[in-house]
């Protein structure tokens, strides 16, 4: 197995750009695709999980090439179904393509890792079915395979349990503008990760769809179809929560460039968990920065809207002077991995002592020691715990080619630091 050592380095002051954001890319593809003509998206995400939207998408007969800095997506306005659609080890591909498939004109199977097979995906089909969608599962309807008849999706309401994901929610946004009618969706109470749908009715919006809130659990989309466009990808701020992380336990300052102050993606929250742990956060006309502090001190803190950004957080807390307490991200056990196990036996190696339930982590610091740190095919957790090698020596990193899920860079940035 291939393994990185990450060296200790005294850190200066940088600036960094993250590559484009995963969740925009893949939600402009979706719109996109559903459009009838042209459309060109810059600046997207080249890594791992675009590719397997971007194969599934063309499977389906979207032309997608590669252009410059960006994708040029061309559509009839008409999916074909397509047989078997490989998701890979992609979420977001999962879902968004399971309610894109079932406006096909024929049948698809969606499948993909051993991994993806064991994450839940139930409450999209229980929706789409409600919606008139021809569509089936395994086990009890809740677990990939997924197979979709194609069709069309006829309209009208559904109630989505969102306690999970709210990625559900927004694969039957993405879709329901091409719905024969109106389309109205009612969140469950404790839908998690609400942010996201802001970002989705953002991406909408730009491609021309009619979606609006008609209340505080309540969204209804118009059956107005999308229309081409050029759209710009914002950086990705899961991805900026790494380098701001490498900031607080270093002392450096570091901005990141490409994300707007007033960026509705969830892991903007991160920033306010780092500036109560005692780092200093400040907008520029460059970027927005993280300073660390001399020393970082621990915080109790809900992450339900920003589970990605927990695992870099917990590394973070990892090397404060006293405990941390991360609550109601039980969606973390259903990820790439069960990444709150994953952080207790990691973390644990690396010094600490940890201690976890169904939707909570405790850290108690302790001296940090060398470790071969385990990666469960799970990119966040190789970028997470490498950032601890650039202030503990012998932290080498299992697997870390896992990053070219969402960042295939990311090992030259942090060289570059």
């Amino acid at each position: 197995m291939n393994t990185y050592e990450v060296g200790p380095r005294t850190v200066g002051d940088r600036t960094v750009r993250p590559p484009g954001s995963k969740s925009i890319t893949n939600r402009a593809l979706i719109a996109a695709a559903l459009a009838t003509g042209g459309s060109r998206l810059t600046n997207p995400l080249r890594s791992d999980d675009t590719a397997a939207m971007i194969g599934c998408l063309r499977n389906l007969g979207v032309d997608i090439s590669v252009a410059g800095d960006g994708f040029e997506v061309r559509s009839d306005g008409t999916l074909r179904g397509s047989g078997r659609l490989d998701v890979r080890a992609s979420g977001t591909t999962a879902r968004f393509i399971t309610a894109a498939a079932a406006l096909a004109d024929g049948p698809s199977i969606i499948d993909g890792t051993a991994r993806m097979r064991e994450r839940p995906i139930g409450p999209l089909v229980a929706a789409l079915r409600d919606l008139g969608a021809r569509i089936d599962a395994d086990r009890d309807a809740s677990y990939p395979p997924v197979r979709t008849s194609g069709g069309g999706i006829p309209g009208g309401r559904t109630t989505i349990d969102g306690t999970v994901s709210s990625q559900f929610i927004s694969a039957v946004l993405l879709s329901a503008p091409r719905a024969e009618r109106a389309v109205t969706i009612h969140m469950s109470e404790g839908t998690v990760s609400r942010p996201y749908l802001t970002t989705t009715l953002e991406v909408m919006a730009s491609f021309g769809a009619d979606a609006r809130w008609i209340g505080p659990d309540t969204i209804t989309v118009a059956p107005t179809g999308y229309r081409p466009t050029s759209f710009e990808v914002e950086a990705d701020a899961s991805a900026a929560v790494y380098p701001w992380a490498a900031a607080a336990i270093t002392g450096a300052t570091i901005t990141v460039t490409g994300i707007h102050p007033g960026s509705t993606q969830a892991d903007m929250s991160a920033l306010s968990v780092l500036e109560s742990m005692g780092s200093v956060v400040t907008t520029t006309g460059r970027g927005i920065a993280v300073t660390g502090p001399p020393r970082l001190g621990g915080v109790d803190a809900d992450l339900n809207h920003c589970p990605d950004a927990a695992l870099g957080l917990a590394v973070v807390a990892a090397f404060a002077r006293s405990p941390t307490r991360f609550t109601n991200i039980a969606n973390l056990r259903v990820k790439e991995t069960d990444r709150l196990a994953a952080l207790e036996t990691e973390l644990t190696r690396l010094g600490a002592r940890v201690e976890t339930g169904a939707d909570w982590i405790e850290i108690h610091p302790g001296p940090p020691r060398p470790a071969r740190v385990r990666t469960y095919d799970d990119h966040r957790m190789a970028m997470s715990f490498a950032i601890a090698g650039l202030v503990r020596p012998g932290i080498v990193i299992e697997d870390p080619e896992c990053v070219a899920k969402t960042w295939p860079g990311f090992f030259d940035m942090l060289e570059s630091l």
